[in-house]
């Protein structure tokens, strides 16, 4: 009995195979940044030193990024831009703004203080003002973006009438100060009295909406 003989995989499928490999290799060197410049900061990681994490020689990482700089930026990007999006998109749901809050809470302590990316927003509070460009981007593209959801957000509670007044429009700061101390803290302290994370920012927004609600009534 004749076999029929197996036709070649199409131009088609080839170009998705290449694509994908293209794009793990891309998350590899992405992890292997995150490894480094968390170990290392800003200043003191190296390319080389990324590309051997990799397992890549160092011109593979010049396909993907044009330099230090660029591969930083599109860690941010890539590792908080899903949280900041999800702040973004709360405004697309008809929820009560504390129930916002508390769910941001939950995400902030799993996917941010949970994982290494908590390592980036580590690494621009202590070497931003050093590398004033890399301050510039990281603000562009995380607290802007989420100070302007915040803002909209608290607008919205006001309309509503499920807080008093608009300060914290004003200053989203306000909210989002816990968890810059939930960094430093883990940083810093952690060994010696760990911090629930979670249950301060809760405690903190307990705080925030009580007095709102008393100057309400």
């Amino acid at each position: 009995m004749k076999t029929k003989a197996k036709r070649p995989a199409g131009k088609g499928s080839q170009q998705q195979k290449r694509a994908e490999q293209r794009a793990a290799r891309r998350e590899v060197i992405l992890a292997a940044a995150l490894d480094e410049f968390a170990e290392r900061g800003f200043a003191g990681a190296r390319l080389d030193d990324v590309a051997r994490r990799a397992g890549v020689a160092k011109g593979t990482i010049y396909l993907y990024f044009r330099d230090k700089e660029e591969l930083f930026q599109e860690l941010v990007r890539s590792a908080l831009g899903p949280f900041v999006a999800a702040i973004e998109g709360a405004l697309s749901h008809d929820l009560p703004l504390r129930v916002v809050c508390d769910r941001l809470a939950s995400s902030f302590a799993r996917e941010v203080l949970g994982t290494r990316r908590k390592d980036i927003i580590r690494l621009v509070l202590t070497e931003g003002r050093r590398f004033p460009k890399v301050a510039k981007f990281y603000y562009h593209e995380v607290p802007e973006r989420a100070f302007a959801a915040v803002r909209a957000l608290v607008k919205r509670g006001v309309a509503r009438g499920e807080i008093a007044d608009d300060k914290l429009a004003k200053f989203p700061q306000l909210i989002i100060a816990p968890a810059l101390v939930a960094i430093l803290w883990d940083g810093l302290f952690s060994r010696f009295e760990p911090l629930d994370t979670e249950a301060l920012l809760r405690a903190h927004f307990d705080l925030l909406f009580k007095a709102a609600e008393r100057r309400a009534a």
